[in-house]
């Protein structure tokens, strides 16, 4: 340990808590469940702009909260076996990869999801 715990009792160490009686975190797949995914809407983009003629797939109109919309953003990236980011409250998913998307949202219970744009 380093110095600044070495005059510190036993009692000490109680006083600053136990993490067995800390209050339980919800669960991911929880609070997926518990979202009402029927209401939202949105759109799936693919683009080539600025991203040196390499396409990628952009959703876009999903009204949720940036840690939901990072959760959502690792599940796709599994489900498509590809990388992709969060950004502006956008995900970027590498190449073309709608009709996945899509079949992933539909299945969470999205049900106005489209393709968009040309």
């Amino acid at each position: 340990m380093g110095d600044k715990f070495k005059n510190l009792s036993w009692e000490d160490f109680q006083k600053m808590g136990n993490p067995e009686n800390a209050p339980d975190l919800p669960n991911e797949q929880e609070s997926n469940q518990d979202m009402n995914w029927n209401t939202l809407s949105a759109r799936i983009h693919l683009e080539k702009k600025h991203r040196g003629g390499k396409t990628a797939s952009i959703i876009r109109g999903l009204k949720i909260s940036e840690d939901r919309l990072k959760t959502l953003a690792k599940e796709l990236k599994a489900k498509c076996g590809v990388g992709g980011s969060v950004k502006d409250y956008e995900i970027i998913i590498q190449g073309d990869q709608r009709d996945k998307i899509i079949a992933h949202l539909q299945k969470l219970g999205i049900k106005d999801v489209k393709k968009a744009g040309a």
